[in-house]
């Protein structure tokens, strides 16, 4: 049996924008300013101004993108779709390769932030064979790393919020700091003239090198499969990573130069090249006392999370790439017990620690840079295509001025990419002989089987589709019999399809991809309901959801399959503990994106001869008398449409309680006789009106709980007491936004 699994869209506003923060506020800026300030000049700054709309023309392609195609992999999976052969196989192959230049890129800046803070403990001249020290220091960090994603190991989401906001604490410090230093000089403008010591060629050069620190909503693309509500918050993310990300560059770019006091005879930018990816280092010595240090910690911090994360990364692309058969199938293999891509993990280490052992830290950037650039360009054609290939995507965000945009988007990066092949012709030879390389592989492995692999799952796709859908919440074998006979009974009159969806609840801390290795069992209860279902006539799709909350990942998988309705079981006992905090099925009835079947009890289908539909007012009853015909077909049962009228009413509110009733039934099962039931005690009543061989379909009551703090609601009543198999439904409700980033972008 193939199961799908899926990840749980978890991931909100903050979250996805602060990966965006993390990626460009980090080990980029620590490690390549004092470079590109001896390359460029005080231009440093036009250098950043320019860097940053570069990217925001290229950021406008990836937020459109990004809001219409929701699955992982970015821009890979766009050039895949839009352009021909061997298109989305090179897109792929260089974006792996440019995340794993960037991780070797990291891995130097924290070889030679660890070496200096070596030197601050005394330990000066340390002497090393064939390498230097900060190169061997570089190759241990890429080690140690590879060993942590390979042990399943990596940063839980809040853990790196508060990595990227410690972050931006120690830059917005280093920058105060800095206008202070400015303040007190007089002469700081003496620092930017001459503005263009190196003309516009050594602003180009910098541009290149420092390109890489502005990829970060990249990554934010790269997160989509995992983002709530990405069609609004994959734009929102890019667009305000930038907006926070373009001032930071500049600020620090206007400090490192105009609050530094180069030795004598040395200018300022000839001073911080010369210190290399340790210049921020040396500024903010000259700031504060001890701000060397705090730099020295910002930049272990930002190359350690840089290094985690690229070599996650990278190890992601290549195992993305494998699943769709482009690589070999070892590389797609998940640990058996650590549920990591492990095979992928140990070769993407191997070409880190290639790179940043074979090339010079300038070269590292400007080919991670030439990578990028060369993708960044695949994208924008990608956008153009789709926009005429694909006009009925639903775009959250639509880039103006199709296609003059992105052509000058796709112009300037070229321009620069190729202008880097003067000033770095390693960064080219690296990066010419992976795409060569990558074009061989393709014709001598990838291509046979990657259109196989495409011909089968388009396949997949046509026999999947069906007009209705049901997903059926699937704990443990016991439970299929009881939700798939529910299910069955919904779908049958719609010949609608049925999804099994099994959640694997990842804990808080652990990586979410730790579960892709599925747990025992699992497939289990998926397996009976393919059973039970194809023995019915029904084919079912299973479907694994990873996610770290139950009731999340249901209404995330109810969503993205399309479905029309949920069926899911309700627990037979809960602790007063559980009841205080809302439950699975309280949540997912409130939060669910379609109409649910909460089922209590256990229904044997020989064992039912009535369906018993005890009716009231509202559009949940209704919905319940709507289904009643469908289920009375199903289990060959008579209907019986009843409802409980208050004995204490007077006369003329009971006729319009029952006149009421009367309306709901003639809607939705026309031509079915109403019981009209006088008692002193409707629930009371209600208990004792039905009989041991009926099934109970009600409506959930419009408002309040389904699970209440303290006892029992009728449906568990009957399904306890009185042991009759009891089903609730809900219909669809509007339901108000209440995440903080609503006060501030309102649903237009």
């Amino acid at each position: 049996m193939a199961v799908e699994v899926r990840l749980s869209r978890e991931m909100r506003l903050i979250d996805v924008t602060m990966i965006g923060v993390g990626a460009m506020i980090g080990a980029g800026i620590f490690v390549l300013t004092g470079i590109a300030a001896g390359v460029a000049g005080p231009a440093l700054i036009v250098v950043f101004l320019l860097n940053g709309l570069v990217a925001l023309l290229t950021a406008m392609a990836y937020a459109e993108l990004g809001s219409a195609i929701h699955g992982a992999g970015g821009g890979y999976l766009w050039i895949k779709q839009s352009l021909p052969d061997p298109s989305g196989f090179l897109s792929g192959w260089m974006d792996w390769f440019a995340h794993a230049v960037a991780c070797s890129l990291y891995a130097l800046g924290f070889g030679a932030y660890s070496r200096e803070v070596l030197g601050v403990l005394g330990f000066h001249e340390i002497h090393t064979p064939v390498f230097s020290l900060e190169i061997w220091l570089a190759v241990g960090a890429c080690v140690f790393f590879a060993a942590i994603n390979y042990r399943g190991a990596s940063e839980a989401g809040k853990a790196g919020n508060v990595v990227t906001i410690s972050k931006i604490v120690i830059i917005g410090a280093f920058i105060a700091a800095g206008l202070w230093a400015m303040a007190q000089k007089t002469d700081w403008q003496g620092a930017f003239t001459p503005f263009m010591t190196s003309g516009w060629g050594g602003i180009f050069a910098a541009m290149g090198l420092t390109f890489i620190a502005f990829e970060g909503y990249e990554i934010i693309a790269q997160t989509s499969e995992e983002v709530e509500d990405p069609k609004r918050n994959i734009p929102r993310a890019v667009f305000l990573s930038l907006i926070i990300v373009i001032p930071i560059y500049l600020l620090v770019a206007l400090v490192a130069i105009g609050a530094v006091t180069p030795p004598f005879g040395v200018s300022v930018t000839d001073y911080l090249g010369a210190e290399k990816e340790v210049a921020l280092v040396a500024a903010a010595d000259q700031f504060a006392i001890g701000g060397g240090i705090v730099i020295l910690v910002g930049g272990l911090l930002s190359t350690i999370s840089a290094l985690n994360a690229t070599i996650y990364s990278s190890s992601r692309v290549a195992f993305a790439m494998a699943r769709d058969a482009s690589l070999p199938q070892a590389m797609a293999r998940v640990h058996p017990t650590r549920g990591t891509p492990h095979i992928a993990i140990i070769v993407s280490a191997v070409l880190i620690i290639g790179m940043a052992v074979a090339l010079p830290i300038e070269d590292v950037a400007a080919a991670a840079s030439v990578m990028f650039m060369l993708l960044f360009g695949g994208v924008n054609v990608a956008l153009i295509r789709l926009r005429k290939q694909r006009p009925d995507l639903d775009r959250g965000f639509k880039v103006p001025w199709v296609p003059v945009l992105p052509i000058i988007a796709i112009v300037a990066m070229l321009f620069i990419a190729v202008f880097m092949f003067v000033g770095y012709p390693l960064a080219w030879v690296a990066a010419g002989g992976w795409i060569i390389a990558g074009w061989l592989f393709y014709i001598a492995y990838s291509r046979k089987r990657e259109t196989a692999f495409q011909a089968r799952t388009s396949w997949m796709e046509r026999i999947a589709q069906d007009e209705y859908r049901v997903l059926v919440a699937i704990g443990d074998t016991r439970s299929v019999p009881t939700l798939m006979e529910t299910a069955m009974a919904i779908a049958h009159p719609r010949q609608g399809g049925i999804v099994a969806v099994t959640v694997v609840e990842v804990p808080d801390g652990e990586p979410i991809h730790a579960a892709m290795a599925l747990p025992r069992g699992v497939e289990q209860g998926l397996n009976a309901a393919v059973e039970y279902g194809r023995g019915r006539g029904f084919e079912v799709r299973p479907v694994v959801e990873i996610g770290r909350r139950v009731s999340h990942a249901l209404v995330q998988t109810a969503r993205q399959a399309d479905c029309n309705f949920l069926v899911m079981g309700r627990p037979k006992q809960l602790s007063f503990l559980e009841r205080l905090v809302p439950s699975v099925v309280e949540q997912v009835v409130g939060d669910a994106p379609c109409q649910v079947a909460v089922v209590y009890g256990d229904i044997s289908r020989g064992a039912i001869r009535r369906v018993a539909v005890p009716v009231t007012k509202g559009e949940n009853a209704a919905l319940a008398a709507r289904l009643a015909p469908a289920f009375g077909t199903w289990f060959e049962a008579e209907l019986r449409m009843l409802t409980v009228v208050d004995r204490a009413l007077a006369a003329g509110e009971a006729e319009q309680r029952s006149a009421e009733a009367r309306a709901v039934v003639d809607k939705g099962a026309p031509g079915r006789p109403l019981e009209v039931l006088r008692r002193s005690d409707p629930a009371r009543g209600l208990l004792r009106a039905i009989g041991s061989d009926e099934l109970v379909l009600i409506g959930a009551p419009s408002s309040g709980p389904v699970v209440p703090l303290v006892g029992q609601t009728i449906p568990a009543l009957l399904a306890s007491r009185q042991g009759h198999p009891v089903i609730v439904v809900r219909a669809v409700e509007e339901h108000r936004a209440r995440r903080l980033e609503d006060v501030f972008f309102s649903r237009k």
